[in-house]
């Protein structure tokens, strides 16, 4: 399993390959079929109060939609239940709420929810999900649509300020990005730690920093990846770089240098880490419990390590000047 539950598929000599099929199901305005992504699953309603983000702050693929949320100005609205940092291989469980149960859906573990609308489901329990409050059943856990959907769906409760994550103008190109982060570094990490032999691994490895050392260049004279402002390609590769050197330095082994040694992603990191919405989302002790004991065939010790320090998070990132 990976860290969102997802089924991974790690044969001796294989590459790690991810399990991509989620229940496609959108939230749209009045239910509509949306002009962009799947339209093959049930259409739900835009409805305040309605869905619960089901999102633990281990998982990056969950700490995106926590992030988006927030951005948004959506807190009142969508609310939040947080899942524990660490699962057994049928579940994440709400280990952190009084009683072990989520306040609002009532439930130990999230597979109650899923199990809610198909009693036969069987693939794996993943986060982030959204979920229907009133009957308690899964609506969606489609990852890159979840996020996708909080902003161009949702927009009449977006506060005034709220930024724009999906520039039109930049939309064609910011596609191209996104689709390089997601499967060269948000999943290129993963390609290596579950490499399942040393030929798979050593061409995760060099994927990986050959898209680091282009993200490095990219971003040496920009502030964001898209230019002036933050935009969603922003919010999915900072939940990597943020688990870079706590997690996938040693844990992954992506270990040719640490993220804290390439000056431009490691100030570009910081900046993000320091803008509202970003670092409060951040809990490198859950982070660092969830991977290192979770993940028993690669650490099967169960120690979890003291560091990095996060005082460094903190530190003058320089690049206001950037454009």
């Amino acid at each position: 399993m990976s860290d969102d539950q997802t089924p991974t598929y790690v044969e001796k000599g294989k590459e790690f390959r991810r399990d991509t099929t989620y229940v496609s199901d959108r939230i749209t305005r009045e239910a509509r079929t949306p002009e962009h992504g799947p339209n093959g699953g049930r259409m739900w309603p835009v409805e305040a109060g309605r869905y619960r983000l089901v999102a633990a702050k281990a998982c990056p693929w969950a700490n995106r939609a926590i992030i988006v949320r927030g951005l948004l100005g959506l807190e009142d609205v969508v609310s939040l239940g947080l899942p524990g940092p660490t699962h057994d291989a049928r579940s994440w469980t709400f280990d952190l709420d009084p009683g072990g149960k989520d306040p609002v859906l009532g439930i130990e573990r999230l597979q109650e929810a899923y199990l809610a609308r198909f009693p036969d489901y069987e693939r794996g329990i993943t986060v982030p999900a959204m979920v229907e409050e009133s009957s308690g059943e899964l609506v969606t856990n489609d990852f890159p649509w979840i996020t996708h959907d909080l902003f161009h769906e949702w927009r009449d409760f977006h506060r005034a300020d709220a930024p724009d994550l999906w520039p039109a103008e930049v939309r064609e190109e910011m596609e191209e990005v996104m689709q390089r982060v997601f499967t060269e570094v948000n999943n290129g990490v993963y390609r290596c730690g579950f490499a399942g032999s040393q030929e798979a691994y050593d061409e995760a490895y060099q994927r990986l920093w050959t898209a680091l050392d282009w993200l490095e260049e990219r971003l040496t004279d920009r502030r964001y990846l898209m230019g002036s402002a933050i935009t969603e390609a922003d919010v999915r590769l900072f939940t990597t770089l943020a688990r870079f050197d706590a997690v996938y330095h040693g844990h992954f082994k992506c270990n040719r240098n640490k993220l804290t040694e390439m000056p431009a992603l490691w100030g570009y990191a910081r900046d993000l880490f320091q803008t509202p919405g970003f670092g409060e989302t951040i809990d490198f002790d859950q982070i660092k419990a969830h991977y290192y004991v979770v993940h028993t065939d690669i650490n099967p010790s169960g120690i979890v390590p003291a560091g990095p320090d996060p005082a460094v998070w903190h530190t003058p990132h320089g690049r206001e000047s950037l454009g």
